[in-house]
């Protein structure tokens, strides 16, 4: 069976996001490491992570999946910005760590005109300067809807990152609004898109998903979220993915635009779907 949860606010610490979690029926979650559009991160809390630990276990949840900064790119063009979202990199593997079994998903970044090839080697090596601390954490590449010059919009492009790092914990989120705005059809051809990935990458590598519908038509390339039920993906579509024999042991995040309420009726909606 697969683990439901959404994204919520870490404000409050670990413990307060199990219980939030709890309260809406979650039995996993997704966290901002720090401030999402900046750098600042909160002093790590050892005792809160405990805690959050123990009432993770009574309640039998699944992986969490803590999400990098949208700031952290790794491939852009200043040599400082790099080696700033690098050292970034490697302090969140360090928190993630706190939680045992925590997944770190982070946006591969955007080459802003330095070639991909430029892109992807920047990525590689400080995804190989973080994994050195030799951490209990597995780094998810989260698939990208292709925006300008942004990196993992096809699995090709994820692939050379993969291969560029060599490492069994590197693996993939797969989004699906995401996916979809950059053209993969999961809508009328879950299997064929799978079947590619699967020759692409590997479902082995896959450890998580965003579950979102789309604003926009296939092939967009502009990653606008839309509620389940809400986009041009459609709910039947996206009941398909979650009950998908590939996936549905995955733990997965919604990232709808809601409140705690709205993320409530969207875990009971997947909770509903018959998993064969």
């Amino acid at each position: 069976m697969p683990y439901f949860g959404c994204h919520l606010s870490a404000t409050g610490g670990y413990c307060a996001m199990v219980k939030t979690a709890l309260s809406i029926g979650a039995d996993t979650f997704q966290f901002f490491t720090r401030n999402p559009r900046g750098s600042k991160a909160k002093a790590p809390d050892p005792v809160d992570a405990a805690s959050a630990v123990a009432l993770m276990e009574a309640h039998h949840f699944g992986p969490l999946v803590a999400h990098g900064p949208y700031t952290m790119n790794l491939c852009t063009k200043e040599a400082e910005a790099r080696d700033f979202a690098a050292e970034v990199l490697c302090d969140d593997l360090r928190r993630a760590a706190m939680i045992p079994g925590t997944l770190y998903n982070f946006h591969p970044g955007s080459h802003v005109g330095q070639g991909l090839q430029a892109g992807v080697s920047y990525i590689a090596a400080a995804l190989e300067q973080a994994l050195s601390q030799d951490l209990p954490v597995t780094v998810l590449l989260e698939t990208m809807a292709g925006k300008g010059s942004e990196i993992g919009g096809t699995f090709d492009e994820l692939r050379m990152i993969l291969d560029a790092v060599a490492s069994p914990r590197v693996g993939i989120c797969l989004d699906t609004c995401h996916m979809w705005d950059g053209g993969y059809d999961i809508a009328q051809n879950l299997d064929g898109v799978l079947e590619e990935f699967d020759r692409i990458i590997g479902l082995s590598r896959l450890n998580a998903l965003h579950i979102n519908d789309s604003k926009n038509p296939l092939g967009s390339h502009k990653d606008r979220h839309a509620c389940l039920g809400e986009g041009f993906i459609g709910l039947e579509a996206l009941e398909r993915v979650v009950t998908h024999p590939a996936l549905c042991s995955l733990p997965m995040v919604l990232e709808t635009p809601n409140e705690l309420p709205g993320y409530q009726k969207e875990i009971l909606t997947l909770r509903a779907f018959k998993i064969s």
